[in-house]
Parts: structure tokens; sequence; C-alpha cells
């Protein structure tokens, strides 16, 4: 008898269904799987036979062909135990067939429990836009569904709940639906504002920063709070909207199975110096997200920068640019999303002591100089804002705290920035000022004349590129919303051009 259930694969961070057919007939002991499966799936065998007879039914011995189709496409992981099992059971008789509207996910222990699986987004949203309407997965993998409308999202605990289900002799309760709440997720920062003495250059830096989404380099003297300033950038981010939510949680949850509801918190990755290239763009056997992918509209901290490999640090320019990365290998081609601020942070030479007012730099001017010469003028180019962070004094660290701003009370202002530019750039694929195209730029970028006498002017001094130009005014028009002002004016472009005044100190462009 011929039994059919509909299931899910990944490719990258998209699903595609899979038939899981089986034909099972009368004769000689045989299990049969093709349609490209990997070791994972093979063993299912295994597990879905001990799983069906712990659950008190009996396994379906016989000749078992099972396909996975589309045979042409790879089939990796256990999700495919529970659709197996079900499917066997019905090619035997002893269940009822499943409808062609249902899709059935799941790892399968030996006791018949079933086991969270990676990627449940992902497979669910692509399904729901093939007309799939109802859902049986993990249960695990249920708070990240409560927010998707228009789907029946059936947690299933275990093989015997399922069975019983399709038999219609008791049924699973379906997901109660939830709304999106950004604020209701309990965000939970370890890092705030309001512990950072002084430096409020460097704060007024961060916010600017997080209210565009702009990139930040911070070079300063070991000790002088640089780590910490980054840290506390996720505090100040303004809450993930729906479509970001979504984006964001399909990344993570094809790497690990993420627990609770959607992410609400903006992803802060900092991986170590000593990462390697396919880590950070992504990639391996099966052509993972990296680094990058995963601080999709986060933060990617880069601490101590010229400690990073040369084509590490080059591998980023592309990604910087374009807002994805192509990750291409022998079994794959996938396109993930890699719009992230890139906030960095370095000393200004190798003793870290260059300019300081405690300690005497020791470093010779050669020795700057291949410093500073690892990071290049390419990646600098792409670096929005580039800023110093000096030491505090002893005495303003121990004080108490006096009139210090509150992460919150800072979000507050850069949630109402973004808020401006999610309504001016409604249905065009923008969030943020560092996300405008040339076009884009060209239509809102307005700044009076005395302006544009200004940041031409510094351009031209400075020996800016275009590109460092387009930031220059890219950064200009956060700095007018911060102020609320519709026109970039003398003051918003001044600000913008303080923040390339470093290309001239360090790294002699003049």
């Amino acid at each position: 008898m011929l039994s059919r259930v509909y299931s899910s694969g990944l490719i990258g961070i998209e699903g595609f269904t899979v038939q899981v057919e089986v034909d099972h007939r009368e004769g000689p002991s045989l299990f049969e799987m093709v349609g490209l499966p990997d070791a994972a799936v093979k063993e299912s065998r295994e597990r879905v036979r001990s799983a069906i007879n712990s659950s008190g039914l009996k396994f379906p011995y016989g000749r078992n062909i099972i396909n996975l189709a589309p045979a042409d496409k790879k089939k990796e992981g256990p999700s495919f135990d529970l659709p197996l099992a079900v499917a066997l059971l019905s090619a035997a008789g002893t269940i009822p067939q499943v409808s062609d509207d249902c899709m059935i996910a799941g790892e399968l222990s030996l006791d018949g429990s079933v086991r969270p699986v990676n990627g449940a987004l992902p497979m669910i949203i692509t399904a729901r836009g093939n007309g799939i309407k109802k859902f049986f997965f993990p249960y695990e993998n249920a708070e990240q569904m409560r927010a998707i409308e228009d789907i029946e999202f059936y947690p299933v605990h275990t093989l015997n709940e399922l069975i019983n289900h399709i038999k219609g002799e008791e049924l699973i309760k379906p997901l109660e639906h939830l709304p999106y709440d950004p604020e209701g997720g309990g965000e939970i920062f370890t890092s705030d504002l309001c512990y950072v003495r002084g430096q409020k250059a460097a704060k007024r830096a961060l916010e600017i920063a997080a209210a565009g989404a702009h990139n930040l380099l911070m070079v300063g003297s070991p000790g002088s709070g640089k780590t910490m300033l980054a840290r506390c950038l996720p505090s100040i981010l303004p809450a993930m909207t729906f479509e970001e939510a979504l984006e964001v949680t399909k990344i993570h949850s094809v790497t690990s199975s993420v627990e609770g509801g959607l992410m609400v918190q903006r992803p802060f990755r900092s991986p170590h110096h000593t990462a390697s290239a396919v880590s950070m763009i992504g990639g391996g056997n099966s052509a993972l997200p990296g680094e990058i992918s995963k601080a999709h509209n986060g933060v990617l901290f880069l601490d101590e920068l010229p400690e990073f490999p040369r084509s590490v640090l080059e591998s980023l320019r592309q990604p910087m640019e374009d807002g994805f990365v192509n990750v291409t290998r022998i079994n794959a081609q996938i396109q993930y999303p890699a719009r992230f601020m890139m906030v960095c942070s370095m000393n200004p030479c190798p003793c870290g002591n260059l300019g300081s007012r405690n300690n005497p730099c020791r470093c010779t001017p050669a020795a700057i100089q291949r410093y500073l010469g690892r990071i290049s003028g390419p990646l600098l180019d792409r670096i929005d804002m580039h800023i110093e962070v000096e030491s505090i004094d002893v005495n303003e660290i121990s004080s108490p705290a006096k009139g210090e701003e509150t992460s919150a009370q800072v979000r507050q202002r850069v949630s109402k920035a973004r808020l401006i530019q999610q309504e001016r750039y409604k249905g065009q694929n923008v969030f943020a000022n560092s996300h405008l195209n040339a076009r884009q730029i060209e239509k809102y970028c307005v700044v009076t004349d005395d302006a544009r006498k200004i940041i031409e002017l510094a351009a031209d001094k400075m020996k800016l590129s275009t590109r460092g130009y387009t930031r220059m005014l890219k950064v200009a028009r956060t700095i007018a919303d911060l102020a609320g002002s519709e026109v970039i004016d003398q003051q918003h472009v001044a600000e913008a051009v303080a923040y390339r005044g470093m290309d001239t100190k360090y790294w002699g462009r003049q």
C-alpha cells in the first residue's frame, strides 16, 4: 500500500517541501530509502522502529521502500523521523492517511517522545506560502510560531499523541495565536550607559550610530572603555519590527533550536580575532550562515581589529556594501542576509599608549605604521564614523555617578529617530539611513547651500572617495533626524565631518 506525508527540508534559510512516500508490501524484510538522504536521515530507521514499538504499536515489517521527493535535493537532519513513522504506519493500514494540507516534522527519541528540530520557522514560512495550513511540529518549536498568522500549529509531545490525533481519538489543541510584541519579550541587558563614566563624546557617537545603523570605529588606549561602550550598544538599539524579528529568528533557527518565541533583542556577535573567514562569512559542508549573517539586523563587534587576519577583514567588504553574502560550496550556493552594524575597537599602536596622557608610547614609527597598515583603506572607507576614546581619570571613575543618562533614556531618542526613518522609507525595504542607495540619497539627504559648501570642502581636504562622501552625508542625515530636522543644516554636517577626522591623524590621509 502507498502512503504520502508532507514534510520539509532546508536550503540555507529557506525551506522546501519534501514528500515522504512509503510503499509497504508483504514479503521478505526490506527497508530501502532513496532520495538523497544524508547519514542522519538513513539512521532514522532504528529510531523510528524503536519509537513505534515503544508507543505500543507494531512496526510494519515487510518490504518498505521510502522515497524522499524531490529526489534531486539533499535531505539532511533528523526532522524526517516523525513523518516517516506516520507514513509507515499509514502505508501498513494501522492509521488513516494524512491529508495533503498537513506538514509533519520532528526528531524521535527511542521512547517515542518528540525532540525539537532546527529551522522550523523557515520551513513553516515557506510551506505557508505554498498553501499548507496545518503543521504538526515538536512542542519545543511552538513559541516561535505564535505570531505567525494564517496557520494552525499543533504542538506534538509524543508519537502516540500524534497517532491518536490522526485517528480522531484524542485531538491535539492548536496553538493559540498571539500578536508580535517586541516589548513583551523580557529584554535583559547586561550593560547600561549610566555605568560608563564620562566619555560624553563617545556616547554621543554611539547614539548617532545606533540611530542610523552606522558602522563605528573606536580608537583608544587599553582600558579606556571601548569594549564596555560597544557592549552597551544593544541596550540603546530600538526593538525589532516583526519583519526584522522573523529574519533574525530564521537565521538563528537554522544553526540551533531557538528557545522561546521570536527573537526580540537585536543580535550582538563578538567573534574572537582568531576566527576564520569561513566562520565569519559562512560555509562548511552544509554552507551554514556565518557570524555576519548571525549579526543581521544587529551588531558585529570586532575587538582588537588589527589582530584579525587581513583575509578575514577584506572578506567583510562586499557584505558591508551589499547587505548580503553569497556562500558557494560544491554542493550548495546560498545567499544569506548580512545587514549588520560593524562596531570595531583598536589601540592606536602596538603598545596601546600612543597619545596617552598617563603612559609613554614605546613603539617606533615604523612599528606604528605597520600596525595601522593592517587596516586597509577600502575597509576604513566603509566605516561611517571614526572616534577616539580617551582614558578617564581615576577620580572620575571612583566618584558616584551623577547625571549620567541611562540606556533607556538614550534608547527613546534613538527609537524616535528610527521611527522617522521607517516612515520616510516605508515600502522601500530600508529601515535606517545607512541602508540608503545612491538614488535615495539624492532624494532624502537634502542639504542647505551653506551645509553643502562645508561638506564638499571637507571631502576635498580629506581626499574622501565617493563612498566616503556619501557615508558622511548619511551620518549627517541621522544627526538631523535626532534633532527633528527634515533638512540637513550646517551644524549637522559639521558634526558628521568631525567623525571622519581620524583618517588624517592616524592613516595620514590629507
